[in-house]
């Protein structure tokens, strides 16, 4: 009598941690990875760059592999991906903008020609192996993100990937409660779960909410607007761009991981403005002060980025002057918290002035609260 494959799962980085998200799915001789992801290193990690998962398991079992599958398009899901396939060449599934994304990562680094990617969208379902591979859509800070239901005859593990229960997201995309209903009904076998704000009790708040403070920040602005928040955060940059041309601004837009994703959502159609509303950086100099909003990294004090250099009075094109209002839309990955303040100060004093998280709504969390 032949036993029943064993069903495992075997987290390969992301659990009690912030990033480099990575798990692998095993049921018998057959592995699924969800997600692969990217970690930024801690301030006495001296000489690192970034921090991937350790994927010793799965270089050990190379032949059981079948895939990976994404949930979204943020560095600490998809960063690790261009080091990853170097050893680990597999089929990766990913909805539209997440792989759009991707291919400029591994372009950059010189190993899209040999990847196999393929184009995935909410409702579908694939066959790898022995799995069957649902991807239902969720609301994040980010558009065309997923859950990911895996059916294995044992049962369905669920693992949501990160999500929260916007009911009026930017894209009207809303998560597709019918569907995590029917999975409830017929029964779930595992669910993981995001759970970065678990002790945040209540509901997290919508990203439109942010909408509404940059309309008031804008409304009462007199001179060039400065919007630090991560690249990858396009319904942010999505609202930013549309609050800027409600009031006449032109954007520019600094630092090459926010260029690369401004440039492919616009071309994949998530991110939408007017004709002549992106102006380039060069430019912002001849219009008036009133009429400019520049979109910029930096939102985590990165010692490199392009706010922190503006701060410092070392940026090449972009100069604080007196009366700039400069927004840091995102709050500090833990670790951070330190550069973002001494990038806070360094813009006090050269006259700016500077909204961030503590004192006003200038962020969301893209992650469920207690009663989520």
């Amino acid at each position: 009598m032949s036993k029943e494959p064993k069903l495992a799962l075997i987290p390969l980085g992301g659990l009690g941690e912030i990033g480099k998200n990575m798990m692998a799915v095993k049921y018998g001789d057959n592995i699924l990875v969800i997600d692969s992801g990217l970690m930024f290193p801690e301030e006495e990690m001296l000489g690192i760059d970034v921090v991937i998962p350790d994927i010793t398991y799965l270089l050990e079992n190379r032949d059981l592999v079948r895939g990976i599958v994404l949930t979204h398009g943020h560095e600490d899901h998809i960063g690790a991906l261009p080091y990853v396939l170097r050893q680990l060449n597999v089929p990766i599934y990913g909805t539209k903008l997440t792989l759009g994304l991707l291919q400029g990562k591994l372009k950059e680094n010189n190993v899209l020609g040999g990847a196999t990617l393929n184009t995935v969208k909410p409702r579908d379902i694939v066959e790898i192996g022995p799995f069957k591979v649902e991807f239902i859509r969720v609301s994040h800070s980010i558009p065309d993100a997923v859950a990911i239901g895996i059916h294995t005859p044992l049962g369905v593990v669920l693992h949501t990937g990160d999500f929260k229960l916007d009911q009026t997201p930017v894209d009207a995309d809303v998560t597709d409660f019918h569907r995590f209903a029917d999975l409830g009904r017929k029964g779930v076998l595992v669910l993981l779960s995001d759970s970065t704000n678990v002790e945040r009790p209540g509901y997290t708040m919508s990203e439109r909410a942010v909408g509404q403070t940059f309309d008031e920040t804008f409304r009462a602005a007199r001179s060039r607007i400065i919007i630090a928040t991560f690249a990858s955060n396009v319904h942010r940059l999505q609202q930013a761009i549309s609050t800027a041309f409600k009031y006449g601004r032109k954007v520019a837009v600094v630092g090459r991981s926010m260029v690369n994703v401004v440039s492919i959502a616009t071309e994949l159609g998530y991110i939408t403005f007017p004709q002549d509303m992106l102006v380039e950086l060069d430019e912002i100099n001849r219009l008036p002060a009133d009429q400019v909003c520049i979109l910029t990294t930096g939102s985590q004090g990165e010692p490199m980025s392009a706010l922190t250099r503006m701060a410092m009075s070392d940026h090449r094109q972009v100069e604080i002057i007196p009366g700039d209002t400069v927004i840091i839309s995102a709050t500090p990955i833990p670790g951070n918290e330190k550069l973002v303040a001494k990038t806070i100060d360094h813009l006090f004093k050269q006259g700016a002035e500077v909204i961030y998280e503590k004192f006003s709504g200038v962020h969301v969390s893209g992650h469920p609260s207690q009663e989520e």
